[in-house]
């Protein structure tokens, strides 16, 4: 018995049972627990967590073999998963047992600030990426983060225009432009009605008023009557009334028209 315990005190013993722990070998009567919440001690709990980070290390550095097999590169990266969710389960026993917080949730991104795809749930590595069927994966995501931008970058165009854009800088400068253009509109279509009637000379129609920041009054029936008869002089299919622009009903005017087509609705419904 003093030989055994001799035997475990020599420095090769203590060296082996070192390496052994550093390459994540358990030793016999001395393995991890297979439910993190058995273990009470947050210095066990440590223990732990750091024997699964070296089984990560040496999985990770193994999976980069050129030589594997694709069965093999599978093998070994859905054993560093469950060893991740494993890694996962210690450190939420380290929290429940008031030690360090190693639990980040803070996203791997890229060189361009772009969240890597494959960094949250199920995760790739090494030579697991280069798959048949993990490659497209890859590719579509890298497609679909492709058209986001392009659109982003679309819409970011539009994003710091100021009110000129939507024509709100200077509102009496808006309404000169616009009257200015009705007026060039309806001295085209008095040269084009002149031209059809082959005259030299045809009355001119006051042109509607259009300024909707006030409101002036209407024009007197007077005026539209003589420039009508004055049209019409040079029109004889036509009358002066024909050529009078229409006059919009009051408000009594379409409450009597409604009134009565709600009567003649019920009567038809009555009376069928």
């Amino acid at each position: 018995m003093a030989r055994n315990e001799e035997k475990a005190q020599s420095m090769l013993y203590r060296f082996r049972e070192a390496q052994a722990a550093e390459l994540g070998l358990a030793v016999r009567g001395d393995r991890r627990p297979r439910m993190a919440s058995a273990c009470k001690s947050i210095r066990d709990c440590e223990r732990w967590r750091g024997e699964i980070l070296r089984e990560i290390s040496r999985k990770v550095s193994k999976i980069q073999d050129a030589g594997l097999s694709d069965y093999e590169v599978r093998d070994l990266n859905d054993e560093i998963n469950k060893l991740l969710r494993e890694k996962r389960h210690w450190e939420n026993q380290l929290v429940a047992l008031g030690g360090a917080n190693y639990r980040r949730n803070v996203s791997m991104l890229d060189d361009d600030g772009r969240e890597v795809p494959g960094t949250k749930g199920y995760k790739y590595f090494g030579r697991a990426k280069e798959l048949p069927g993990v490659r497209e994966l890859f590719q579509s995501r890298k497609k679909e983060e492709e058209e986001e931008n392009a659109v982003f970058a679309f819409y970011k165009k539009f994003t710091g225009v100021g009110p000129s854009y939507f024509g709100d800088a200077d509102e009496e400068t808006l309404l000169q432009s616009e009257r200015e253009a009705e007026e060039k509109e309806w001295q085209e279509a008095y040269e084009t009605l002149r031209d059809i009637l082959q005259v030299d000379q045809v009355p001119q129609y006051p042109p509607p008023n259009s300024d909707f920041s006030q409101k002036a009054p209407p024009p007197s029936d007077d005026t539209a009557h003589q420039a009508a008869t004055a049209l019409a002089s040079y029109i004889p299919f036509l009358s002066p009334a024909a050529l009078l622009p229409p006059r919009m009903p009051d408000r009594k005017e379409m409450d009597a028209v409604i009134l009565a087509l709600h009567k003649k609705r019920l009567e038809e419904e009555m009376l069928g």
